[in-house]
């Protein structure tokens, strides 16, 4: 839901300050058509004094009106000076300064450019509600960056132009764009700044509707669909009510920002490094390990990290190569990136657990990463420093190569501290007799089992008719199921794109209806993160969730890395799991 907008005509000041302007009621007109031009001030003043009017031959006019009024204790005045002209020529000609002198001090107002055009079929000597929406109305897309290199950031920002002759109180989007071969991430705020600023050299009050940050995932020719807007507008008229104010019309318009081309320059093949994964940006790069002296058995992490400015989320980190004798288990990733306007900036790491098995010492070797700077347009490569682990206390390992006599391998046996056990000195021996059913423990079970079922049946048979009655419960675990059963398919999908996607999208829709008991039908993000919000679920879960959706729906226009699946994968783990303590 939008929050309305209301843009005024004048921007706030002190209700003292003395004002004089020049309005005209259209910038562009056909030869064939007239222009009116109203003096406004908000004090009276004497000595006006109009300019020549190039261009313009002089119609009507000087007229004069004036407003006065009492609101609330604030009396409110405004005197106008209306001029009817004829233009005399096409071209670009201005409305000079006029001037005025009040409290004796002379005022002077600004100057005014006009475009007379070739003559017009039907000549209007009042604009249309369309033409001045046309001249005063503008939904712009500004890009940080035209022609970006493969996996650069770039910002997109709408932004709604309103000239301070009209008023806009409300908007609503009809159609927004979707970012083809683009990673993207939105900019959400709640809050709607109405700002100063010019378009295309004029004063105009404006406000920032929407912002993306997109990564190019394809070189070439890339389009970025127009967002629409439906704005419901307050345009002036030449009419005046009783107090000379002027009169305002109601009407909707629809805007849109139009479709930009993005230029995607490919990454240059000379001086690429074989090791080279798709890092673009600026970054810092290290690998570093919790201790560097342990006994067997014991475990130390090892941590490779990439810190910095660029596509953090869209490229693999290398992997340390660390000798045989040391047991590595899979890594765990981490990440904490924020995205701003110029795009992503923070870290990402992978955690590995390393346990040695002998005594000695075991170098890992270091490790490059390189990535491609597109300010300097080129690539760098970082290396890491070697690392020594020295293992003091532990069982030693093969030192030398095994030797062979005749025909046999001599191999080295080493001690685990269990061959040799002592003699049992109790032997725990049992009797051997005859054991007769008849009269036993185990004759009376079984005679009386029987008697004890018919209670336990009639109580089962009893809970399951409960539970097949008990049809929103029956929904609800199925779903439970469901939910499992295409997380763990999702999970063996990974990298497969297509498939890995439609298993997690099933997986989060099913875990909805067994949480939430919504039906497929009523799946849309918007109830969702309201029904979400009534559980009292937090705001950055709820985001995590409906970002997943995004990107099972993205995942199917829009190429997605295995580090982007893995990351997804860990992410409705995540998310399911913080959800679960609420619902």
């Amino acid at each position: 839901m939008f929050t309305v907008l209301a843009i005024f005509r004048t921007v706030a000041q002190d209700k003292d300050a003395i004002t004089f302007e020049v309005e005209v009621s259209k910038s562009t007109l056909g030869i064939n058509e007239r222009l009116r031009v109203d003096f406004v001030m908000n004090k009276d003043g004497d000595n006006f004094t109009p300019p020549d009017f190039e261009g313009f031959r002089v119609l009507m006019g000087p007229s004069q009106s004036i407003s006065s009024s009492w609101i609330n204790g604030v009396r409110s005045y405004s005197k106008t000076y209306s001029y009817t002209l004829g233009p005399t020529s096409r071209g670009t000609f201005k409305i000079k300064q006029a001037s005025i002198t009040i409290d004796g001090k002379i005022y002077k107002s600004l100057a005014k450019t006009v475009e007379v055009t070739a003559a017009v079929d039907k000549p209007s000597d009042q604009m249309s509600v369309d033409n001045i929406a046309n001249e005063n109305l503008h939904l712009v897309a500004e890009i940080s960056k035209t022609n970006p290199f493969l996996n650069e950031a770039i910002s997109v920002v709408y932004k709604l132009y309103v000239s301070p002759t009209i008023n806009v109180r409300d908007f609503r989007p009809l159609d927004n764009p979707k970012y083809n071969n683009f990673w993207s991430q939105d900019m959400p705020f709640t809050k709607y700044n109405v700002q100063n600023g010019t378009y295309k050299g004029k004063s105009y009050r404006y406000v920032v509707l929407k912002r993306v940050v997109l990564y190019p995932q394809k070189t070439g020719e890339l389009s970025i669909e127009p967002l629409s807007l439906d704005v419901s507008l307050e345009v002036p008229t030449n009419r005046r009510d009783f107090f000379g104010g002027r009169v305002y019309s109601q009407a909707n318009k629809t805007v849109s920002a139009g479709k930009r081309v993005i230029s995607v320059k490919p990454l240059p093949t000379q001086g690429k490094p074989a090791d080279f994964t798709g890092a673009v940006g600026d970054f810092k790069f290290s690998v570093n390990t919790s201790k560097t002296s342990l006994n067997a058995s014991e475990s130390l992490q090892a941590i490779v990290e990439v810190r910095g400015k660029g596509n953090l989320k869209l490229f693999q980190l290398p992997k340390p190569s660390v000798p045989s004798s040391l047991e590595v288990y899979d890594p765990e990733f981490s990440e904490d990136v924020k995205t701003t306007i110029t795009g992503m900036q923070g870290k990402v790491s992978e955690n590995y657990t390393i346990v040695p098995a002998y005594r000695g010492k075991y170098p890992i070797p270091g490790i490059s990463f390189s990535y491609f700077d597109p300010n300097s347009e080129s690539y760098n490569t970082i290396t890491s420093e070697e690392i020594t682990i020295n293992v003091l206390e532990g069982p030693l390992g093969n030192s030398s190569a095994p030797s062979e006599v005749a025909g046999l391998t001599k191999k080295t046996i080493t001690s685990t501290g269990d061959q040799f056990r002592f003699i049992k000195l109790e032997p725990n021996l049992t009797s051997v007799s005859t054991n007769y059913f008849f009269g036993s423990t185990r004759f009376y079970v079984w005679m009386f089992s029987p008697l004890l079922l018919i209670p336990l049946a009639m109580f089962f048979v009893k809970k399951r008719e409960t539970i097949a009655s008990d049809i929103a419960g029956n929904k609800i675990k199925k779903a439970n199921r469901l939910a499992k059963k295409y997380l763990s398919e999702s999970k063996k999908a990974l990298g497969n794109k297509e498939s890995f996607y439609i298993a997690l999208e099933k997986a989060l829709h099913n875990y909805l209806k067994a949480k939430l008991k919504l039906e497929t039908t009523d799946f849309s993000k918007d109830k969702i993160m309201a029904l979400l919000s009534k559980r009292n679920i937090e705001d950055t879960t709820i985001n995590s969730f409906v970002d997943l959706l995004k990107n099972c729906e993205m995942a199917r226009y829009s190429p997605f890395s295995d580090v982007q699946m893995q990351q997804d994968y860990e992410k409705a783990s995540e998310t399911i799991s913080l959800m679960d303590k609420k619902l």
